[in-house]
């Protein structure tokens, strides 16, 4: 059974305290609301054209919504992240902290019970139901826990879970081509947040272009960056590997033209097998249709 604990070195963490409910409800891709003990969102923060440039967990301190908010982020990013909030902030009552020189993110999965550190806050991670669990504490405590990510990576790409910054880039990249979607990270039903009204359009006419889609790879298993191709047409290029596995971002219409044409899909001098959702397929479709 693929089991495992892991210090998550690249994660980072910000302190919310105050009432930032409503502020993060009208900014964010999810709600804030009705959070439930042992629960945390996976949400984003975009551009008003609907531009991915953050993505986090977001759980209420263990004294409530109403004290305020931790957020496990990209450690690289959490000094701009701070920023984009207080950006949003205007004169909501709330401080926002950047601890993660002090606090860090471990996970834990499968039959791997949760750490013993004391004062953890343990949480869901929601993007796959076997994703497992998180949970922050000091990096002191969470110096003691195995710093090799290879077998984590390898449990995320095998459900397909991408990673920002490897998988897609910040900045340049629609909520729904990073599968924020389908990691239960956007709720279709709240009112307006930032980047909605793109977020909606493509969502409600099933009009995405892209996709990150599991790959299997027979051959020599192809390098960060190498491109896929169908035939001579350019379909996307590998990210996240683990061994015979990977993940790339994919057109769904040319993959689905090579697929009807019986044309073969390689990286590098792998072939690739690439394993689409139905409900992808369906979009690839409606996107041709309105071609």
């Amino acid at each position: 059974m693929d089991t495992g604990t892991c210090f998550l070195a690249d994660r980072g963490v910000l302190k919310i305290v105050g009432d930032a409910t409503a502020l993060l409800h009208k900014v964010i891709t999810n709600t804030m609301l009705n959070f439930v003990p042992g629960e945390a969102r996976y949400s984003a923060l975009l551009t008003p054209q609907g531009k991915l440039l953050f993505d986090f967990f977001i759980l209420p301190l263990p004294e409530g919504p109403e004290a305020g908010y931790l957020i496990d982020c990209a450690k690289e990013q959490s000094a701009d992240l701070l920023k984009r909030i207080n950006f949003h902030k205007m004169r909501a009552k709330f401080t926002v902290e950047d601890v993660s020189e002090q606090f860090g993110v471990a996970a834990f999965w499968g039959s791997d019970p949760a750490p013993a550190i004391e004062g953890a806050v343990i949480y869901l991670d929601p993007r796959a139901p076997e994703m497992g669990k998180r949970l922050i504490a000091s990096r002191a405590a969470l110096a003691a826990l195995p710093a090799d990510t290879t077998a984590y990576e390898a449990h995320r790409v095998s459900l397909g879970v991408p990673k920002g910054g490897v998988d897609f880039p910040y900045g340049d990249t629609f909520l729904h081509d990073a599968n924020i979607d389908r990691c239960n990270g956007v709720d279709f039903k709240k009112g307006c947040y930032v980047g909605q009204e793109v977020v909606a359009r493509v969502h409600f006419r099933r009009s995405a272009r892209k996709r990150i889609i599991p790959l299997h790879f027979e051959g020599p298993t192809p390098a960060l960056g190498t491109e896929i191709k169908a035939g001579e047409t350019s379909i996307g290029q590998v990210s996240s590997t683990a061994g015979a596995a990977g993940l790339a971002m994919l057109r769904l219409d040319r993959l689905e033209d090579a697929r009807t044409a019986g044309t073969p899909v390689k990286a590098g001098e792998a072939v690739v097998e690439a394993f689409v959702p139905a409900e992808f397929v369906e979009s690839a479709a409606g996107v041709e249709k309105r071609l």
